[in-house]
């Protein structure tokens, strides 16, 4: 390196060592986030790797001289030119003539004490191209190859170094990484997410020092926690950081068999936490009195044997924070169950505001636990009283608490059945919205993947043109798929039609299947390829089938499918399958009993980065209310109203009751154990719910025989498949529950179970005609009553023939014909 290269590249040592904030590879930076994370525990312990060897590709460089390693910097990557490896070798000449003015007896050494080593400066503060002639990064990049030097994450994170993994690769000379460049080629993943893949390994391997036969999965757990607390000091308060990095890796890792066979399939499910022992639950919360926190301990393990985790863990939260560690604040030095009134009157005032300061609608809740606590004790006692006996007091919540509960629950109910009031209204609104929306992106996207780039189009009145970005090209070049974008002429404003269309669908999928189908969120979100089933009768009708998996009761429930559910579900089917993949097999993570399913092929499902993912509940919610947000600006309805995916379930309820079905049959399409549940469910028809089950249980009462469980008959079984003939009349079919005569005495185009067949839209055109003839006549004649009910029944089938129009003009979903598979016949054993 010449005299003036090394005056160019010197940095006076005064000027950086005045930096604050050190921090070194295993400093206070590492210790914890700045924010809150889901993913702060696992299954697996975050463990850095550990060297077999240290790597050495290219020899022992710690105490070898500037020129040497130099020399390598230029020689290893001969794939560049002449001035590119020059320039490369004078920038590691620059680096290291810089560390040479830290103490150490190696470079490791000189660059830790280096103000760049330990990440509190860029390397670019040596200079850049434009203030000494020469990139420093270069230098930087090419020590981090060739072993010379093992950074911190944090200062790896400081420095952008462009092409750092194919450049790592090649300097290893490794032929298991090798193996891993050509498994990520071999991945269905695109072309970011392979060069994330590539990137990340190398920088695994670049900062812990270890080579890829040494990389363990509690490593990669190691890095993915260590890169979000270096992203949170190099970018504070930034929820980016929170990014896990490191999911193709482990996906490329797992794939070509690196990890042991019992390791989680996915990073997130390393990083889950999964359920919690008692113990911890406990624990949780800081209990002062070690024997009640002991005793704590041995009644929810009881209690464990009898309910589910979700529900243990929202009882250790009633009883053991709500409850004792508030009474411990009461009463420090409180040593038994026996609380006095007096203290039990300041915690009961305690209980009816928040932590944060704000009213506590859920008191009751709190007060049922700690009494049912109490009475579990005292009958337990009974029972074993070496173990429960000394711990039996009486119950301070007095039995006046109790007072007045079923007028809260008949006010929570009211409030229920005013909130579906206020929404029911409005949903056909939302749906027109949501499916106004699908159809415009659905079509704009069409168009624009048949446009050649620089082609301009007109749809839905407005001009747009196909574009393809200089990143498309890029992308073109690596032979990825290219994201569909066009530019809006009037504005300028450049569209990514298909992310719109993904988002479109996927909100339009969801508010058409919960408002068809009346199910809970959590079931959608677990509805699977196998729900749905068929039926077939003899004459070769098929009738279509929702199966609903075990969800809040623990019951699985079989629906059926209308032709719109029907379509909806054909559509997601559709949409997984239609480059010829079967749907992908992926685990759902249950957030309430943290768990992992089975591997089964989610319909509400999408690739999420390198991975498929399932929708959560919070990302359903999310596309409701933004698609309420957006219709709030123009439909003063939906200002200041939220719709959430209960309410779909609510408004489906109270429809199918007060449409005539008897409310038993909606308990069993609800999944409701306790027909109370539905009733409370369509409280705003409280008289028709009434009648419809006094009608049900006289029914019941004579025609049920004694044996009532009974093997079915041929006759009655023919019955029951006469009854879905006798369902079919001139317009369509009948919706009405099996069992269940006419009760609108077949007034059909005013009865809300009629379901209009496609085929005869010409026929309402023709009852149309007939309808207005007559009530020309009736007007003529002044025949106020025949006026009024024509009107009405023009009402009800204009109706009906707007919603089948409506349906004929959703495109048709071919699912294609199933081929038979051809499983491989097993050889004999000899």
């Amino acid at each position: 390196m010449t005299p003036t290269t090394s005056r160019r590249c010197s940095v006076p040592k005064s000027r950086l060592s005045t930096t604050t904030g050190a921090s070194r590879r295993h400093g206070p930076v590492a210790e914890g986030l700045d924010f809150a994370s889901r993913f702060v525990g696992g299954i697996i312990t975050a463990e850095p790797a550990v060297a077999a060897a240290p790597p050495r590709p290219h020899g022992e460089l710690g105490s070898a001289s500037s020129t040497h390693i130099s020399r390598l910097a230029a020689t290893v990557w001969m794939d560049a030119d002449k001035v590119t490896r020059y320039q490369r070798a004078q920038a590691t000449e620059c680096v290291l003539q810089y560390l040479r003015d830290f103490p150490g007896q190696t470079w490791q050494e000189r660059w830790d004490a280096s103000p760049i080593g330990q990440g509190l400066v860029a390397a670019n503060s040596l200079g850049t191209r434009r203030s000494t002639g020469l990139a420093i990064t270069p230098g930087v990049r090419a020590l981090y190859c060739l072993r010379a030097i093992q950074p911190t994450l944090v200062t790896f994170r400081r420095n952008v170094l462009h092409n750092f993994a194919p450049m790592f690769v090649t300097g290893q000379d490794d032929p298991l990484l090798e193996k891993y460049a050509a498994q990520v080629q071999a991945q269905p993943m695109r072309h970011v997410h392979r060069r994330e893949a590539m990137a990340e390994l190398c920088t695994l391997l670049a900062v812990q020092g270890v080579a890829l036969s040494d990389v363990t999965p509690e490593a990669v757990v190691h890095f993915t926690q260590e890169n979000r607390r270096a992203r949170s000091v190099l970018q504070p308060g930034n929820k980016v950081a929170n990014r896990l990095v490191g999911q193709g890796m482990w996906n490329v890792l797992h794939a070509m068999g690196h990890f042991p066979p019992a390791t989680p399939l996915t990073l997130r499910a390393a990083l889950m936490r999964g359920q919690r022992t008692v113990e911890e639950m406990v624990t949780q919360y800081p209990i002062r009195n070690q024997a009640v926190r002991a005793l704590l301990i041995d009644y929810f393990t009881r209690r464990r044997a009898d309910t589910d985790y979700s529900t243990l863990k929202n009882l250790v939260l009633l009883v053991a924070h709500h409850f004792w560690e508030k009474i411990e604040r009461v009463n420090p030095d409180q040593a038994d169950l026996r609380i006095s009134p007096e203290h039990y009157a300041t915690w009961r005032q305690m209980i009816t505001v928040k932590d944060n300061g704000k009213p506590r609608a859920g008191q009751d809740s709190i007060v049922i636990a700690v009494r049912s606590f109490y009475f579990d004790l005292h009958t337990w006692a009974a029972e074993e009283p070496e173990r429960w006996a000394a711990w039996v007091a009486p119950c301070p919540v007095p039995p006046s608490e109790l007072h007045g509960l079923g007028t809260r629950r008949r006010r929570i109910n009211e409030r229920s059945a005013n909130r579906t009031r206020q929404r029911q209204p409005l949903l056909p609104v939302l749906v027109d919205h949501v499916e106004t929306r699908y159809d415009r992106a659905r079509l704009l996207l069409e168009r624009a993947n048949k446009a050649a780039e620089g082609e301009v189009f007109t749809h839905d009145g407005t001009d747009y043109r196909r574009v393809i970005t200089e990143a498309d090209r890029k992308l073109l070049r690596h032979g990825d798929a290219v994201p569909t974008r066009v530019i809006e002429e009037s504005s300028g404003q450049i569209i990514h039609i298909g992310t719109e269309e993904e988002t479109a669908f996927w909100e339009w999928a969801a508010v058409e299947t919960l408002r068809h189908s009346g199910v809970r969120v959590e079931e959608l979100i677990e509805l699977t390829h196998l729900s749905g089933r068929q039926y077939q009768r003899a004459n070769g009708e098929v009738i279509a089938l929702l199966v609903i998996a075990p969800s809040k009761t623990d019951r699985e429930r079989v629906i059926p499918m209308s032709a719109e559910l029907f379509h909806v579900i054909a559509s997601i089917i559709r949409r997984h399958t239609r480059t010829g993949r079967p749907i992908p097999l992926i685990s759902r993570y249950d957030p309430h009993d943290k768990e992992w399913s089975a591997p089964m092929p989610f319909l509400f499902q999408r690739q999420n980065g390198t991975t498929p993912a399932v929708f959560c509940t919070g990302t359903i919610q999310e596309m409701i209310s933004r698609r309420g947000q957006a219709l709030a600006e123009a439909h003063p309805g939906f200002r200041g109203l939220k719709f959430t995916p209960h309410d779909f379930r609510r408004i489906f309820a109270t429809e199918l009751v007060n449409s005539g079905l008897p409310i038993h049959i909606g308990a069993a399409l609800l999944g409701h154990l306790n027909i109370q549940t539905t009733r409370g469910y369509v409280a705003v028809f409280d008289e028709d719910v009434v009648r419809h089950y006094k009608e049900h249980l006289h029914r019941r009462r004579e025609v049920r025989p004694e044996g009532e469980y009974r093997d079915t008959t041929d006759q009655e079984w023919g019955e029951f498949e006469e009854h879905f003939d006798r369902r079919k009349v001139e317009l369509g079919s009948c919706g009405r529950p099996y069992g269940t005569p006419c009760q609108h005495e077949h007034a059909c185009i005013r009865c809300p179970m009629l379901h209009i067949n496609p085929k005869m839209l010409d026929r309402l055109e023709e009852l149309e005609t007939d309808l207005l003839a007559r009530l020309q006549r009736a007007q003529d004649e002044n025949w106020i009553g025949e006026v009024e009910g024509i009107n009405l029944t023009l009402t009800f089938l204009r109706a009906k023939r707007e919603e089948t129009q409506r349906r004929t003009r959703r495109p048709a979903v071919d699912l294609g014909i199933p081929k038979p598979r051809i499983v491989p016949s097993t050889p004999e054993a000899p």
